[in-house]
């Protein structure tokens, strides 16, 4: 049975992938990478802002829609309003994010 080339570049890009991670897993704690616990925390403030924030833009842009749907007339004064509130809802999740990052101190 020959393997094509996709096949064998496949199988060495997912080897790749799998193993990068723990042959550098022992630099950061070593160089004094930080408190675990800090890390921890980092990583659920990210998780926790990313996740609200894409239910509050999928609410958002559902509501939107629903609006424009029923009365196409009021697209002008539905659209400006929703994207304010996207980029509201953005901004917050990237605040979560360097506050983690200030938390760890990177």
């Amino acid at each position: 049975m020959k393997m094509s080339f996709r096949k064998i570049m496949f199988i060495v890009s997912i080897f790749t992938l799998a193993f990068a991670a723990t042959a550098f897993a022992e630099g950061g704690a070593a160089a004094g990478g930080g408190d675990a616990y800090a890390s921890l925390g980092a990583a659920l403030a990210i998780g926790l802002a990313a996740f609200g924030g894409a239910l509050g833009q999928g609410k958002t842009a559902a509501a939107a829609l629903d609006g424009i749907a029923r009365n196409p007339a009021a697209q002008g004064k539905i659209f400006v309003p929703m994207i304010i509130g996207l980029a509201l809802i953005e901004s917050l999740v990237l605040y979560a994010f360097v506050i983690a990052f200030v938390k760890i101190k990177i």
